[in-house]
């Protein structure tokens, strides 16, 4: 006798679905392009109806923006851990050594997630979202500046973010040759003695 699936199955059901289709979806984005790239091919290389692609995402730029914000979310969940707004010496330290922990394990995502996020056509979609998510930090990492005592917190914090896109661009690239461990100790060092 076969048992009816519980409602627990069912959940996980759907989300292995959405996981799949973002998946796949972002392989196909990065590699054929945002524009060329359909919700039927989506769903051609996910062996699933097209249907079911539109009954998890309402559109092809919604199925987008939540790769990009998922992206994003594993830096934002480990900045300022306790999301009180000051970000210690502790913290910096601990966000940049997650940095390097998510560019490590899973270098293939990044990969993907630079090739569609650096298509004009992408970032025309998710600019607004990208400024939502990235002012807060911004503003925590212009004031822990501030307290280092920086000549241009402002421009320093920029230096600092635009040094981590740097760090994992060229790492995504030749990840086995990359001295990511020896940058990381740079970074820190840099960026604590400010």
């Amino acid at each position: 006798m076969i048992m009816p699936r519980t409602e627990k199955q069912y959940a996980r059901i759907r989300e292995e679905k959405r996981a799949l289709i973002k998946n796949i979806a972002l392989e196909l984005f990065a590699s054929e392009g945002y524009y060329y790239t359909s919700i039927s091919k989506i769903a051609k290389k996910a062996a699933i109806s097209k249907g079911l692609v539109y009954n998890y995402f309402k559109s092809k730029e919604d199925l987008l923006k939540e790769i990009i914000s998922n992206g994003f979310d594993a830096f934002t969940v480990v900045f300022d851990p306790n999301k009180d707004g000051i970000l210690t010496d502790d913290e910096f330290d601990y966000f940049i050594n997650e940095v390097f922990n998510i560019l490590r394990s899973n270098t293939k995502y990044w990969r993907l997630f630079f090739g569609i996020i650096l298509q004009s056509i992408v970032y025309d979609f998710v600019e607004e979202q990208l400024i939502r998510i990235l002012s807060p930090m911004s503003k925590t990492l212009n004031n822990f500046m501030e307290r280092k005592n920086a000549d241009d917190p402002a421009t320093d914090a920029r230096f600092f973010m635009a040094v981590l896109d740097g760090v994992a661009f060229h790492y995504i690239l030749d990840p086995d040759n990359f001295p990511l461990e020896k940058i990381k100790n740079r970074i820190i060092n840099f960026f604590t003695r400010c």
